[in-house]
């Protein structure tokens, strides 16, 4: 997931064991390059482009190549900057992220991987994980959270709320990037996800 939602990291702060899926098809209009920030207007969609191949034929997500021909980086950047400028913890986390805006990336799933550890040294989260051989349509011997991913079908999430940059114009957003809970919560965000229930 590219930068991916709360739900999704409080399943992966509460998860003894993870396991990554590495072998699926990439599938349109899911977290896989795609997160949500709160933004002064209220909900902000941030995609990273892929280039499409032109054919009718399925890619695997790990063989998605982002598109590099228009500056995204930059935007998404200055869209953060703009977003969370004046939150109590982006300057205290602010080195840690730009480094991923600065240089162009090849494979989507490579960039989400860089994402998800720079977000886990910040949370300071020590954990290991294991990726997919192969893909299993149907996961008998761990708890599938293949769904969350899934940006579609997703279900509402009853999660505690916590103050953001723009509560006062437009409410408390739920389940937003991990970013948004970072960039408010810092320190305190890890404890946050440790006392949340997505089921």
């Amino acid at each position: 997931m590219y930068f991916g939602s709360i739900a999704q990291y409080i399943a992966i702060a509460k998860s003894d064991t993870i396991i990554f899926e590495n072998q699926d098809t990439y599938q349109k209009q899911t977290y896989r390059n795609r997160t949500y920030i709160y933004g002064a207007n209220g909900k902000l969609l941030l995609t990273v482009p892929i280039k499409h191949t032109g054919k009718d034929k399925r890619q695997l997500y790990k063989d998605i190549k982002i598109e590099n021909d228009f500056q995204w980086q930059l935007l998404h950047w200055k869209s953060l900057e703009t977003a969370y400028r004046t939150s109590p913890f982006f300057e205290y986390y602010e080195d840690d992220f730009v480094p991923l805006f600065k240089k162009k990336k090849q494979f989507l799933l490579d960039f989400n991987y860089e994402c998800m550890q720079v977000v886990w040294d910040c949370l300071q989260l020590d954990l290991s994980y294991n990726k997919t051989n192969s893909y299993q349509k149907e996961v008998t011997d761990s708890n599938d959270l293949r769904m969350l991913v899934n940006a579609r079908k997703e279900a509402p999430i009853e999660i505690e709320s916590y103050i953001q940059v723009f509560t006062s114009r437009h409410g408390f957003i739920p389940n937003l990037s991990i970013l948004d809970l970072l960039f408010n919560e810092g320190t305190n965000a890890l404890a946050y996800l440790e006392e949340q229930s997505i089921f």
